[in-house]
């Protein structure tokens, strides 16, 4: 039998929201824009409207151009770069997200500056004063995170620990030095099944890969109880099979290491390019843990593994989105269907 959590409570949450990725819709819902034409983030503290006015040199960048605004790498910037006053508009603005994420059950923050900036020595440097001033307002540790080892370095250096021992994401085969920064810096970590040149194409290349990058985080001297197993999840939307996939590779890892590993995995990606993505989203996720997840990269304000346990998975809705998450739905067909036909609620 697979590890199943007994209870919401043994799930751990890495919190995704604060990366520079994100992106909000020019004029949307978050997006405002002044009768003089500016624009700005909008967000909601304490039943006040506040706003993250977008400083001109951002008007002329490609996301702006494509009609978003980099939310997180403008007010990441304002805070590191701004004058006083957008530095306390940038600081007030990942503090409302910090505190949404943890209120909402973040044992980790994962913290993300890959796109704050094409420089590389730029990026280091918002690193190292995003998790300063993340820390000195959280109650809990960070998850350092980035596709460069360098910048995840000058992160865990930042750390000074106050909040209690860090996440590195992520250890894999094509940069097995991450292990020795995790030693260094008495750093849990994010394991991804990827390999030394792409993702994995199925679940027994899922659990070879993790097993060859395993041996070696525990020949090292990494506890099983540090490491938090990326099986990666792909959009459900590009090919019926990922699902399968990623339940079968969660089940396979969970045999091959035991009990005191755990396996999380950015949750959302799944429904990347599907409607209903929150659906999809809660019933993958209660499939995870049946299988034997007891971590996810999540939004906690979107998804709870509470909220997944307690789906009624004999509803219309989930029916059509458990059919699509276990293969049964070549292409979405039935799925698209029955949203087009309101069925989805």
């Amino acid at each position: 039998m697979p590890k199943v959590i007994s209870s919401p409570d043994q799930f751990t949450v890495i919190g995704e929201n604060i990366h520079a990725t994100r992106v909000v819709k020019r004029g949307g819902v978050r997006g405002h824009v002044f009768e003089d034409g500016k624009e700005a983030i909008k967000y909601r503290l304490d039943g006040e409207r506040r706003f993250v006015h977008v400083p001109e040199h951002f008007t002329t960048t490609q996301p702006y151009q494509q009609g978003t605004l980099k939310h997180f790498q403008i007010a990441m910037w304002m805070g590191a770069n701004g004058d006083a006053d957008q530095a306390e508009a940038g600081k007030a603005y990942i503090k409302y997200e910090v505190d949404r994420q943890i209120n909402a059950g973040s044992h980790y923050l994962d913290l993300n500056v890959d796109e704050s900036s094409y420089r590389l020595h730029e990026q280091i440097a918002t690193m190292e004063w995003l998790v300063k001033f993340v820390e000195s307002i959280s109650s809990v540790p960070p998850s350092i995170d980035s596709s460069n080892s360098e910048i995840i370095e000058a992160g865990l250096s930042a750390y000074s620990g106050s909040l209690g021992r860090p996440m590195l994401n992520s250890i894999a085969l094509e940069r097995p030095e991450a292990i020795d920064m995790a030693k260094k810096h008495n750093a849990r970590a994010v394991v991804m099944a990827s390999n030394e040149v792409g993702m994995p194409a199925d679940a027994d290349e899922r659990l070879e890969n993790v097993g060859r990058i395993v041996e070696m985080a525990l020949s090292k001297g990494m506890d099983k109880g540090d490491i938090f197993v990326d099986p990666l999840y792909f959009p459900i939307a590009v090919d019926a099979n990922y699902g399968k996939h990623a339940f079968e590779a969660i089940e396979k890892i969970r045999a091959e290491f035991g009990d005191e590993i755990h396996i999380a995995g950015g949750m959302s990606n799944v429904s990347f390019g599907i409607p209903k993505r929150q659906l999809i989203n809660d019933v993958f996720l209660y499939l995870a843990i049946q299988a034997g997840a007891d971590s996810g990269i999540i939004d906690p304000m979107t998804t709870s593994a509470q909220q997944s346990l307690n789906a009624d998975l004999d509803s219309v809705p989930a029916r059509f989105a458990l059919e699509l998450l276990k293969g049964n739905d070549d292409f979405a067909m039935n799925y698209i269907t029955a949203f087009r036909a309101g069925e989805l609620g």
